[in-house]
């Protein structure tokens, strides 16, 4: 059965709207003014302050059972019980006088490792997110419905910051003995897909799956493949293509069976949304799909150039309204891995073949450049690393994931690329972004296979093998240094991005010595 509210002290004098039609949920979100329909028919909603994640607002309450196992660090924050309960309570006395859309679903195509959920949120709008992101039940499936896990999301709900023993008015809050993530002060319905699939890469590398921040597709022969990413790197954009069936395009499980995806919907970026280049984006965004602080004109057409909220515009739509995915959520045993980078200093080669060693290497660092909007605070491009791609929402050692990934490289003889869809022929504000197409006839000659049968050459200070020749792409390309005007400034550039990768990984201190000879070397 699904939770009963009262369970969970959850009680309103106003009314609790269970499991509504997606019409229903957008006809409630716009009689409480929560948002506007655009030409298409989304929900245009504005999140006010807070337009992307706030990673310092992210607690983990410290308890026995998991004390051993979350990697503490500065994205995995520890709160005590007491904070968590005082704070419980002040959200549960808030929601008392409002209306409250209850969403029941499931996290992971796969039956055998999925975990039913319930959403209580403030808001319609994010109801209505939630049931297009999450997997929808069957009517047998809601019968036998199960809370694992359940979130409550009140935005309207201020915290007081270091007086209630947090960082400030937002708050995510999970508690994995009590199963609850608590939501507020933050409208950005980014919080909660993201706290359910850091809770779902916590429990799965303990039943052996390998839980990853990717988006995966099948082609045309079965074959699956699967893209690494942090925001703004091009997953969506990658993965979403007309002549391969997309399985999902931010959170997956790898099992013994194959690949299955967490949610049953897509998150992705609209700035600078091209209905030609990405023409699967652009027609999802339809009634039902909710859009993320997107600028009408006067005619209610988006305007996805218009930055003036934010860079972190985002479009919520369910898996269903691509043309071609795969409904099922599930793929074979993936025969390509591609990590994708957007390198700001512009020296990456824009893809790269990686032995094993250098596969978890490059996952352990997850290099990439954070772009404007995505988190706040960051208004322009700025080098990172970050675990797994992916790690504030890893919340073991990236160790434990990294043998994971290992282990099914050499068991399914996986090959794993790096491609950069960052800036060539100079840095950031010198260079200009990875030409798009240039970028898909890469990626597309991974994934046939033409790029098992090339000629490469190890690049002289990443160390990754850099293919010769490709197939509709410039040779000269290639090798990023071509690209540039002045060859000692990219040498400069590339040493110093080098020490930056080796700075970093001096955190890794259990690694063997073959995976640390696989990272950049220079003398």
């Amino acid at each position: 059965m699904s939770i009963n509210l009262e369970n969970l002290k959850i009680k309103t004098s106003e009314n609790i709207y269970r499991n509504l039609a997606v019409s229903q949920l957008v006809e409630f979100a716009l009689e409480n003014g929560e948002g506007k329909l655009s030409q298409s028919g989304a929900i245009v909603v504005e999140t006010g302050k807070y337009t992307g994640r706030s990673p310092k607002d992210r607690f983990i309450v410290c308890q026995e059972s998991i004390k051993s196992l979350v990697n503490w660090n500065d994205t995995n924050l520890s709160i005590d019980e007491e904070t968590f309960n005082k704070l419980y309570n002040k959200v549960i006395n808030y929601l008392e006088d409002k209306n409250l859309y209850v969403f029941d679903g499931y996290v992971g195509a796969d039956e055998k490792y999925k975990m039913d959920i319930t959403v209580v949120a403030e808001y319609a709008s994010q109801a209505l997110f939630a049931t297009q992101l999450f997997r929808r039940p069957t009517k047998e499936q809601l019968n036998k419905h199960n809370t694992e896990f359940t979130v409550i999301a009140a935005p309207g709900f201020k915290a007081n910051g270091k007086e209630d023993g947090i960082n400030s008015e937002a708050f995510v809050l999970v508690n994995f003995e009590k199963k609850i993530i608590l939501i507020g002060g933050t409208q950005y319905s980014g919080e909660i897909k993201k706290s359910i699939f850091s809770v779902m890469n916590f429990l799965l590398p303990q039943k052996g799956v390998f839980p990853m921040h990717c988006s995966a597709n099948i082609g045309q022969d079965g074959d699956t493949a699967v893209f690494f990413g942090l925001s703004g790197t091009g997953k969506t954009t990658l993965s979403a293509v007309p002549d391969r069936k997309l399985i999902g395009d931010d959170e997956h499980g790898w099992s013994d069976d194959g690949v299955f995806n967490f949610e049953g919907g897509c998150y992705a970026k609209t700035i600078r949304l091209d209905a030609e280049k990405e023409a699967q984006i652009y027609n999802a965004l339809k009634f039902g799909a909710v859009l993320e602080n997107v600028i009408l004109d006067e005619k209610r057409n988006p305007n996805f150039d218009d930055e003036k909220l934010t860079e972190n515009t985002r479009g919520a739509y369910p898996v269903e309204y691509i043309d071609n995915a795969e409904l099922s959520g599930k793929g074979q045993n993936p025969s390509t891995v591609i990590f994708l980078t957007a390198d700001a200093f512009g020296v990456i080669p824009p893809i790269s073949k990686l032995t094993k060693e250098a596969a978890m290497y490059h996952f352990m660092s997850g290099y990439t450049s954070k772009l404007a909007g995505t988190e706040r605070g960051i208004t322009s491009p700025k080098a990172t690393f970050s675990a797994c791609f992916g790690e504030p929402f890893m919340l073991m050692n990236p160790e434990v994931y990294a043998k994971l990934l290992g282990e099914k490289i050499i068991k399914h003889d996986t090959e794993v690329y790096l491609v950069n869809t960052g800036w060539s022929g100079g840095e950031y504000g010198v260079g200009k972004r990875m030409n798009l197409k240039y970028t898909r006839a890469m990626v597309k000659a991974a994934l046939n296979g033409d790029l098992r049968k090339a000629e490469f050459e190890e690049h002289e200070i990443f160390k990754v093998l850099v293919p010769k020749d490709i197939k509709n792409v410039p040779s000269e390309i290639l090798n990023p240094k071509n690209t540039w005007e002045n060859k000692n400034n990219y040498d400069v550039k590339a040493k110093e991005l080098a020490g930056k990768f080796q700075d970093n990984f001096k955190k890794f201190e259990n690694v063997s010595k073959d995976i640390l000879n696989a990272g950049p070397e220079y003398k």
